[in-house]
């Protein structure tokens, strides 16, 4: 078939033709949430296991009163899946509202499907910020490709007619059209995710904390139950039946086995409220996370400001040509033009009335690493738009005036050479027609939103590609307290970046690699570290951030990677999300002490039980003061209910960091008083 009319796209029956062969891209990996993984990892816990295997031998010796304390524990696990499945469904349903739609050519129509309705041999219409969902060669148009969540390579890929497009990447400039030749598990990141052994980490200090106590009373606990259970039957020569509940006691009373599950039930509370405040948390342990964030990185555009870009004049530098000249080759530049990023829907909607008969070619999309794009005008020459210090390797002293009032500035250029696609340059001969400058209005509350940031002893940080001095400025209305603390990152070499990037507020000029550069730096330097961002120049800073935050109305790339997705795209609802973090985190390590309590007395008295037998006669022998039924009976009525309740408590507190150690230290004064008044 002729590249003409592929472009038409396939036909209502083609498509029908292809479901029934099953050539759909409808891949689908395991589900970490699948009702099956939430039951396995509920029921089949360390916990769970020792708790059965001391109530398999209770049940042998015939001990059933003992045994209440396994009716909470299957109480607990049920209360623990049915919590998840609640939250799994509020994920499932804010997912829904998130998804991208793609668009396709079918019977010469352009249509939205979802991802997973492409059949092989469809055509994509794709242009930046868009995720490639599945293999697919150019047909029409010129874009630039990140492949960089694939290969690691952060260089972008030109993509011309004929270029492969990788599942997975995403278009970081310009516009294509191209046929789908892989679907479902054909494509590359379906393979990736099938040979992928190694996952990232969870990043929870709770969660770290918890397996380090299960650890260690995992390995003690089997000993500690042989060594109790012989003196029971063999010194002290009690029956069996006494000997397996003397036993079981302090095995059941070193398990904190409490304090796990109302970890994972406040966690996925605080994803349901979340999700009610229209915020899809994508990781769960990501709010842990934002509630020890100390270093926040913010986007300027969609962050500080709405992101609703307004052109607020022309500034002619052209002696050669007149105004009418300049806006006829701006009005074509933006009709050929496929960036459609809000810079240039808004000098599109400036020029929207205005007709030409200019004709273009050869079009560069503009890039967030070059800073510039250009297209080529026939019969006139060469045009290019960005920034003007990337075009004239200067900054005018008009662009300096408009940056000085906070306004984003963009240069035109003329030249008479053509560029290389294969070599991509600013030619030697330029000359400058204008100067284009842009309007970004401050979000309503950010203000106050940067001020309570900065009261909670969060480091803030604006990283943006604007020019530093036009981010200065908005930073400055903004209310940003270290608005002088600025660098053009275009001018600064990676090796001083990473000396500059703690002491530095405002970063400027920024390309994606160097977004990057620095939130890595920051982490170095033992900082958590939060960003928020929308485009997809900041997928790579996104993807390295402890926490990454992203708004709904950004790119669907950016949304793909991001822990946090505000639904409602207000950078105003950071403060409940960290609220709701702290809430979790705060109360968790109050509550903690009270599990750890049970924990330690049952340790210290089964170690001077087992003293006892081997020191001292066995009419002086002592016995474990407890049974299983007054273990579970302090389960629930002192660690079961009272702590739950706690949980609520609204608790706003910066997090401390070593909360595990406190923990043990509150605990241990009450677990001594409680084996002073036995023995």
């Amino acid at each position: 078939m002729d590249n003409s009319k592929k472009l038409n796209g396939l036909t209502a029956a083609e498509v029908r033709k292809r479901i029934s062969q099953g050539l759909v891209n409808d891949f689908k990996i395991d589900n970490n949430n699948s009702f099956w993984e939430i039951v396995k990892r509920n029921i089949f816990t360390l916990f769970n296991f020792l708790n059965f295997a001391i109530a398999v031998l209770l049940a042998l010796v015939g001990a059933w009163s003992n045994l209440i304390f396994f009716v909470v524990i299957i109480f607990n696990a049920i209360s623990g899946i049915a919590t998840e499945i609640r939250a799994k469904k509020m994920i499932d349903k804010l997912n829904l509202l998130s998804k991208e739609k793609i668009t396709v050519i079918r019977s010469s129509r352009e249509q939205k499907i979802m991802p997973e309705e492409i059949v092989i041999n469809d055509i994509l219409k794709l242009s930046a910020g868009e995720q490639v969902p599945s293999d697919a060669v150019v047909l029409k148009g010129v874009s630039e490709a990140n492949e960089a969540m694939l290969t690691g390579e952060s260089d972008l890929v030109l993509k011309e007619k004929g270029a492969v497009l990788l599942s997975g990447s995403f278009l970081a400039s310009g516009y294509v059209l191209a046929e789908v030749v892989h679907v479902g598990a054909d494509n590359y990141v379906s393979k990736l995710m099938v040979e992928a052994k190694t996952h990232k980490p969870i990043n929870s200090r709770i969660l770290s904390s918890l397996d380090k106590i299960a650890g260690f009373t995992s390995k003690i606990i089997i000993p500690f139950g042989l060594a109790l259970f012989f003196e029971a039957l063999l010194i002290k020569a009690l029956p069996a039946k006494t000997a397996v509940i003397y036993t079981s006691t302090p095995l059941l009373g070193m398990l904190p086995k409490g304090i796990a599950l109302l970890t994972i039930t406040s966690l996925l509370t605080a994803v349901i409220k979340l999700g009610l405040r229209k915020v899809l948390v994508q990781e769960m342990y990501s709010v842990e996370t934002l509630a020890r964030v100390d270093t926040l990185c913010l986007d300027k555009t969609g962050t500080i400001t709405e992101g609703k870009m307004k052109v607020e004049a022309i500034h002619n530098l052209s002696k050669k040509f007149s105004e009418a000249e300049i806006n006829d080759f701006l009005a074509t530049y933006m009709n050929f033009s496929e960036d459609n990023n809000p810079t240039a829907q808004a000098i599109r909607k400036y020029f929207s009335k205005n007709k030409t008969t200019l004709e273009a070619t050869n079009i560069i999309p503009f890039s967030s690493d070059r800073k510039w794009g250009s297209m080529e005008i026939e019969g006139v020459g060469t045009l290019f738009l960005g920034a003007p210090e990337m075009i004239f390797g200067e900054t005018l002293k008009q662009a300096n005036e408009a940056l000085s009032r906070g306004s984003r500035v963009l240069a035109l250029a003329f030249s008479k050479e053509k560029i290389d696609n294969k070599n991509i340059k600013i030619p030697a001969k330029i000359s400058k027609l204008a100067l284009i400058e842009i309007t970004d209005p401050i979000r309503e509350g950010a203000r106050e939103t940067l001020e309570y940031l900065r009261s909670q002893k969060i480091d803030l940080k604006i990283i943006s590609g604007d020019n530093p001095i036009t981010v200065s400025n908005i930073a400055r209305k903004a209310g940003f307290d270290n608005f002088e603390s600025y660098v053009d990152c275009s001018k600064v070499k990676d090796s001083e970046l990473k000396k500059i990037a703690v002491g530095t507020a405002i970063f400027g000029r920024v390309s994606p690699h160097q977004k990057k550069l620095i939130v890595q730096t920051l982490k170095k330097a033992g900082r958590t570290t939060a960003m928020t961002g929308d485009g997809v120049n900041d997928i790579l800073a996104l993807r390295e951030a402890d926490c990454s935050i992203v708004m709904a109305e950004g790119d669907p790339a950016t949304r793909q990677i991001a822990n946090l997705v505000l639904l409602n795209s207000d950078f105003n609802d950071l403060p409940e999300i960290l609220f709701e973090g702290r809430r979790v985190v705060n109360n968790i390590a109050r509550i903690a002490p009270i599990f750890l309590i049970k924990t330690i007395y049952s340790f210290i008295l089964a170690i001077i039980c087992i003293l006892s037998a081997l020191l001292f006669d066995k009419n002086l022998l002592l016995i474990f003061p407890f049974i299983p039924i007054q273990v579970t009976l302090i389960d629930q009525f002192v660690e079961g209910f009272p702590p739950f309740v706690l949980t609520f408590e609204k608790n706003i507190q910066p997090v401390e960091k070593d909360f595990i150690k406190k923990s043990l230290l509150m605990a241990l004064p009450s677990a001594l008083m409680v084996v002073f008044s036995v023995i």
